[in-house]
Protein backbone atom coordinates (compact mmCIF):
# COMPACT_ATOMS: atom_id res chain seq x y z
CA UNK A 1 0.00 0.00 0.00
CA UNK A 2 1.34 3.40 -1.04
CA UNK A 3 0.64 6.56 0.95
CA UNK A 4 -0.36 8.19 -2.33
CA UNK A 5 -3.45 5.95 -2.20
CA UNK A 6 -4.43 7.52 1.14
CA UNK A 7 -3.24 11.10 0.96
CA UNK A 8 -4.14 14.00 -1.30
CA UNK A 9 -2.17 17.22 -1.62
CA UNK A 10 -5.04 19.21 -0.08
CA UNK A 11 -4.81 16.93 2.97
CA UNK A 12 -1.31 18.16 3.83
CA UNK A 13 -0.93 20.98 6.35
CA UNK A 14 2.65 22.27 6.19
CA UNK A 15 2.80 24.56 9.24
CA UNK A 16 -0.11 24.06 11.63
CA UNK A 17 -0.32 26.42 14.57
CA UNK A 18 -1.82 24.70 17.58
CA UNK A 19 -1.26 24.89 21.31
CA UNK A 20 -2.83 21.66 22.51
CA UNK A 21 -3.63 18.11 21.53
CA UNK A 22 -7.33 18.94 21.43
CA UNK A 23 -6.76 21.91 19.12
CA UNK A 24 -4.59 19.76 16.83
CA UNK A 25 -7.32 17.11 16.62
CA UNK A 26 -9.98 19.77 15.92
CA UNK A 27 -7.98 21.29 13.09
CA UNK A 28 -7.15 17.91 11.61
CA UNK A 29 -10.81 16.90 11.82
CA UNK A 30 -11.69 20.11 9.99
CA UNK A 31 -9.27 19.33 7.16
CA UNK A 32 -10.44 15.71 7.06
CA UNK A 33 -14.03 16.96 6.82
CA UNK A 34 -13.11 19.11 3.84
CA UNK A 35 -11.32 16.21 2.14
CA UNK A 36 -14.04 13.62 2.80
CA UNK A 37 -17.23 15.69 2.88
CA UNK A 38 -18.02 14.24 6.31
CA UNK A 39 -19.01 16.48 9.21
CA UNK A 40 -15.85 17.51 11.05
CA UNK A 41 -17.59 17.07 14.42
CA UNK A 42 -18.12 13.37 13.66
CA UNK A 43 -14.45 12.99 12.72
CA UNK A 44 -13.31 14.92 15.80
CA UNK A 45 -15.42 12.70 18.05
CA UNK A 46 -13.97 9.51 16.51
CA UNK A 47 -10.41 10.81 16.99
CA UNK A 48 -11.14 11.95 20.54
CA UNK A 49 -12.69 8.58 21.45
CA UNK A 50 -9.57 6.81 20.16
CA UNK A 51 -7.31 9.10 22.21
CA UNK A 52 -9.31 8.26 25.34
CA UNK A 53 -8.26 4.62 24.87
CA UNK A 54 -4.61 5.68 24.92
CA UNK A 55 -2.42 8.20 23.20
CA UNK A 56 -1.69 7.70 19.53
CA UNK A 57 1.64 9.43 20.10
CA UNK A 58 3.97 6.64 19.01
CA UNK A 59 7.22 8.33 20.04
CA UNK A 60 9.99 10.36 18.44
CA UNK A 61 7.64 13.33 18.00
CA UNK A 62 5.15 11.38 15.88
CA UNK A 63 1.43 10.69 16.37
CA UNK A 64 -0.91 8.60 14.25
CA UNK A 65 -4.49 9.34 15.37
CA UNK A 66 -6.92 7.00 13.67
CA UNK A 67 -10.47 5.74 13.67
CA UNK A 68 -13.31 4.34 11.64
CA UNK A 69 -16.45 5.97 10.30
CA UNK A 70 -19.48 4.04 9.04
CA UNK A 71 -20.13 6.27 6.01
CA UNK A 72 -16.59 6.70 4.78
CA UNK A 73 -16.04 5.18 1.33
CA UNK A 74 -12.27 4.65 1.43
CA UNK A 75 -9.26 5.00 3.71
CA UNK A 76 -8.17 8.63 3.94
CA UNK A 77 -5.09 10.29 5.41
CA UNK A 78 -4.39 13.83 6.60
CA UNK A 79 -0.86 14.94 7.47
CA UNK A 80 0.25 17.93 9.52
CA UNK A 81 3.63 19.34 10.43
CA UNK A 82 3.28 21.50 13.52
CA UNK A 83 5.16 24.79 13.83
CA UNK A 84 5.69 24.02 17.52
CA UNK A 85 5.46 20.57 19.12
CA UNK A 86 2.54 19.89 21.47
CA UNK A 87 2.18 17.44 24.34
CA UNK A 88 0.41 14.36 23.01
CA UNK A 89 0.94 12.17 26.08
CA UNK A 90 3.26 10.02 23.98
CA UNK A 91 4.81 6.89 25.42
CA UNK A 92 8.30 8.41 25.33
CA UNK A 93 7.13 11.72 26.80
CA UNK A 94 8.31 13.74 23.79
CA UNK A 95 6.06 16.43 22.33
CA UNK A 96 4.66 15.75 18.84
CA UNK A 97 5.28 17.76 15.70
CA UNK A 98 4.44 15.26 12.91
CA UNK A 99 0.91 13.90 12.79
CA UNK A 100 -0.70 11.56 10.30
CA UNK A 101 -4.45 11.03 10.78
CA UNK A 102 -5.86 7.86 9.27
CA UNK A 103 -9.60 7.38 8.81
CA UNK A 104 -11.11 4.16 7.50
CA UNK A 105 -14.55 2.78 6.72
CA UNK A 106 -15.89 0.58 9.53
CA UNK A 107 -15.56 -2.56 7.42
CA UNK A 108 -11.96 -1.88 6.32
CA UNK A 109 -10.46 -4.40 8.79
CA UNK A 110 -7.16 -5.69 7.41
CA UNK A 111 -6.82 -2.78 4.97
CA UNK A 112 -7.01 -0.34 7.89
CA UNK A 113 -4.26 -2.25 9.69
CA UNK A 114 -2.12 -2.38 6.53
CA UNK A 115 -2.52 1.38 6.09
CA UNK A 116 -1.55 2.00 9.73
CA UNK A 117 1.50 -0.22 9.30
CA UNK A 118 2.54 1.61 6.13
CA UNK A 119 2.21 5.03 7.78
CA UNK A 120 4.22 3.79 10.78
CA UNK A 121 6.97 2.37 8.52
CA UNK A 122 7.34 5.63 6.61
CA UNK A 123 7.37 7.78 9.76
CA UNK A 124 9.80 5.44 11.53
CA UNK A 125 12.45 6.27 8.90
CA UNK A 126 14.68 8.89 10.53
CA UNK A 127 15.80 10.30 7.20
CA UNK A 128 12.19 10.83 6.09
CA UNK A 129 11.15 12.48 9.35
CA UNK A 130 14.22 14.72 9.33
CA UNK A 131 13.29 15.90 5.83
CA UNK A 132 9.63 16.37 6.83
CA UNK A 133 10.64 18.51 9.80
CA UNK A 134 12.90 20.67 7.61
CA UNK A 135 10.18 21.40 5.05
CA UNK A 136 7.26 23.83 5.22
CA UNK A 137 5.84 23.44 1.72
CA UNK A 138 2.73 21.28 1.23
CA UNK A 139 3.78 20.03 -2.22
CA UNK A 140 7.23 19.02 -1.01
CA UNK A 141 5.80 17.33 2.10
CA UNK A 142 3.32 15.44 -0.06
CA UNK A 143 6.14 14.29 -2.36
CA UNK A 144 8.25 13.17 0.60
CA UNK A 145 5.39 11.15 2.07
CA UNK A 146 4.15 9.58 -1.13
CA UNK A 147 7.59 8.74 -2.53
CA UNK A 148 9.24 7.60 0.68
CA UNK A 149 11.29 4.43 0.22
CA UNK A 150 9.87 1.25 1.66
CA UNK A 151 12.23 -0.23 4.24
CA UNK A 152 13.20 -3.75 3.27
CA UNK A 153 13.26 -6.54 5.85
CA UNK A 154 16.63 -7.88 6.92
CA UNK A 155 17.78 -10.90 5.00
CA UNK A 156 15.91 -10.07 1.81
CA UNK A 157 19.11 -9.32 -0.07
CA UNK A 158 17.72 -6.03 -1.30
CA UNK A 159 18.72 -2.64 0.07
CA UNK A 160 16.06 -0.07 0.99
CA UNK A 161 17.22 2.22 -1.81
CA UNK A 162 17.71 -0.28 -4.62
CA UNK A 163 15.00 -1.76 -6.83
CA UNK A 164 14.18 -5.42 -6.46
CA UNK A 165 16.19 -7.66 -8.73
Amino acid sequence: MDLGDLLRLDAVIPAMKAKSKRQVLQELAGRAGTVTGIDERDIFEVLLQRERLGSTGVGHGIAIPHGTLPYLERIVGVFARLERPVDFESMDGLAVDLIFVLLAPEGAGADHLKALARVARVLRDGEVTERLRACDDATALYALLTHAPTPVRAGSGVSARSPKA
